[in-house]
């Protein structure tokens, strides 16, 4: 599958995610306060909860319902109750807007 367009990087607030699905794939997209932008997946790994709807500080994503807090770099837990991590997609960003293939994940040692 090839990129999908998401929307114009400036749409995004920074601090806040945004949660898209592309070909079933629920997917939290997070500008942080720096202006970098990742792809996690949105369903937490806890509760089955979507992440896009938790906080973010710094390069974590928070869930709202019982603060498993996930790393947007690596999709792995930071705190308890989830243990599982999330995958983290592949994120480009062409002439001011951004791209995700939901095929595409990186790979955490």
């Amino acid at each position: 599958m090839a990129a999908v367009r998401i929307c114009a990087l400036d749409e995004l607030n920074e601090n806040e995610a945004l949660r898209v699905e592309i070909d079933g794939v629920a997917i939290a997209l997070v500008k942080d306060s720096s202006g970098a932008c990742y792809a996690i997946g949105d369903t937490c790994t806890h509760g089955d909860i979507s992440l896009a709807e938790g906080f973010v500080e710094d390069d974590t994503l928070e869930c709202w319902a019982h603060g498993s807090k996930f790393s947007l770099l690596t999709g792995k837990p930071l705190t308890l109750p989830a243990y599982e991590p999330v995958p983290v997609y592949e994120l480009s960003i062409v002439d001011g807007d951004i791209y995700i293939d939901p095929t595409l994940t990186k790979e955490i040692a």
